[in-house]
């Protein structure tokens, strides 16, 4: 696997983000194999992840506070803005794969009509909220985001993968 590239962002006063966690990318990590979505699947459930779907990602800067967040892009490519509306500009293409720690805002600038990800969650934080960052939120969603579990293992890599490591630093 490439090096896997780190992002951290600040609370914007609407997108909280996460104070501790940094959001991680995994350029092109998935295998050819990988890159069909029960294939994917299934390697995302053998190392804990859950709820997973098949769709791309909202044309508007939301998050989730109750949990953390997988997206392996199995298909085209995409803008995905993280952060907020002030926050980075990454792009995504086929093979690449981004955990977005609770909290942590996210927005499909644009795409091709290929563009398809497969999210999921980690075990027991499938139930996840979706927030805009609309007033009223916190102080709710601080707490949630402080209280969000670290995953039990990487997404891609169970027990070795760089997640654990990352994230607990």
């Amino acid at each position: 696997m490439k090096e896997v590239r780190e992002y951290r962002f600040e609370d914007n006063g609407a997108i909280p983000n996460n104070p501790t966690l940094p959001l991680l990318v995994y350029p092109q990590a998935l295998s050819e194999s990988d890159l069909d979505p029960s294939r994917c699947k299934d390697l995302l459930a053998e190392n804990g992840w859950g709820g997973a779907w098949v769709d791309g990602v909202f044309p508007y800067h939301h998050y989730h506070s109750t949990s953390h967040e997988v997206l392996c892009v199995v298909g085209g490519s995409a803008s995905i803005t993280f952060g907020g509306p002030q926050g980075e500009t990454i792009e995504v293409s086929t093979g690449d794969t981004v955990v977005i720690p609770a909290g942590v805002g996210h927005c499909n600038e644009g795409s091709d009509g290929g563009f398809s990800v497969i999210g999921a969650y980690p075990r027991e934080q499938e139930n996840y909220d979706l927030r805009t960052g609309e007033e009223g939120e916190r102080p709710e969603v601080l707490e949630n985001i402080r209280n969000a579990a670290l995953p039990q293992s990487d997404p891609l890599l169970g027990e070795e993968g760089p997640l654990l490591q990352r994230w607990a630093e």
